[in-house]
């Protein structure tokens, strides 16, 4: 299964948080499956650390991406054509992390790990 995680997922990981389900850490250790990390998640991080609402340090956001290949997590940049599903996907949902992580996971047939419901509204598929 390729499943794509949602940005509290990969903190929750990251952190060996409580929030995260037993069910979703069991999709996230099977060798089977595919674990997917986007840009988005990255940029929507920093985001958060800068303007005070994460207190995650700087060093570590810098250094993300050898985290994630640390877990042995696949990284998915952001191309144009997630870019244009993203602007284009329906619905009010106004949150452009989720709108990009919505539309790459139905452009990259990914399934999203997320305690968010408002993914599915999007035409994600999503798993908790």
């Amino acid at each position: 299964m390729k499943l794509l995680l949602d940005t509290h997922v990969l903190l929750w990981w990251l952190a060996d948080g409580r929030e995260l389900t037993m069910r979703a850490r069991r999709m996230i250790v099977n060798p089977g499956n595919e674990i997917w990390v986007s840009a988005a998640s990255v940029w929507e991080i920093a985001t958060k650390v800068r303007i005070g609402k994460l207190g995650m340090a700087l060093s570590e956001v810098e250094n993300i991406e050898s985290i994630c290949l640390e877990e042995k997590f696949r990284l998915l940049p952001i191309q144009f054509n997630h870019a244009a599903r993203a602007g284009l996907l329906p619905g009010e949902h106004r949150d452009p992390f989720d709108r990009m992580l919505a539309a790459q996971a139905i452009l990259n047939n990914l399934t999203v790990i997320t305690k968010d419901t408002e993914l599915g509204s999007l035409g994600a598929r999503v798993y908790w």
